[in-house]
């Protein structure tokens, strides 16, 4: 049984895209950074199943088969390619980006069956519609999110839509010399505090 997980770089405002779908904030002169490059690429060989929307799929097929990315970013590029994918549209016949498996039916449905298959972990790269489906559904297991200290103002949540309280609760965090911070959440269960909630306890128990 796999686990899905979430990757995905934020702003400090809190959006994964800009307005009409802007990336170019996330890709600036700071990835020069050998220590964010290494993680980047140790990220990559991680393994695993890639899930996308069809909005992020164009994105990403329209990129990584390219020499442009094979020498901007080899062992990226390198298993991006060659990783199976999975792309979630009600249009899209067909996928042409190698290993990629086209699913019409419901997400929600369909990644409950997935998490049940032996194999790797499941990894959703933007695809935000896709997350705002599957968060409510208590389907995603960890949220990895790179904050970028920069404010766009403008933009998309990846939880636009969801219309009830998550509680998650932060598992790990590691900050890089570009100023990014990777910060790592799960689904609070049940019975388990949250962090506000501790801290009422704590400071009730205070006045006593």
């Amino acid at each position: 049984m796999g686990s899905l997980h979430v990757f995905e770089n934020v702003t400090l405002d809190g959006y994964f895209t800009g307005e009409n779908g802007d990336l170019s904030w996330a890709h600036t002169r700071d990835e020069q950074d050998p220590e964010w490059l290494e993680f980047i690429a140790g990220n990559a060989k991680g393994g695993g199943t890639l899930v996308f929307g069809r909005v992020t799929y164009d994105l990403m097929a329209g990129y990584w088969p390219t020499p442009e990315a094979a020498r901007q970013d080899p062992v990226v590029a390198r298993q991006m390619n060659a990783l199976p994918k999975i792309v979630f549209s009600r249009s899209l016949e067909r996928a042409d980006w190698n290993n990629t498996r086209v699913i019409h039916g419901d997400p929600a449905g369909e990644i409950r069956k997935l998490k049940q298959e032996p194999g790797k972990d499941l990894v959703i790269f933007g695809s935000g519609k896709l997350i705002a489906q599957l968060a409510p559904e208590g389907l995603i297991d960890e949220y990895q999110l790179v904050v970028k200290p920069v404010v766009l103002g403008r933009g998309r949540t990846m939880f636009e839509g969801v219309e009830r309280q998550l509680e998650l609760h932060r598992t790990r965090e590691r900050t890089f010399k570009n100023g990014r911070v990777l910060l790592c959440y799960e689904p609070a269960h049940a019975g388990q505090e949250s962090a506000p909630q501790a801290g009422r306890r704590r400071a009730e128990a205070a006045r006593r």
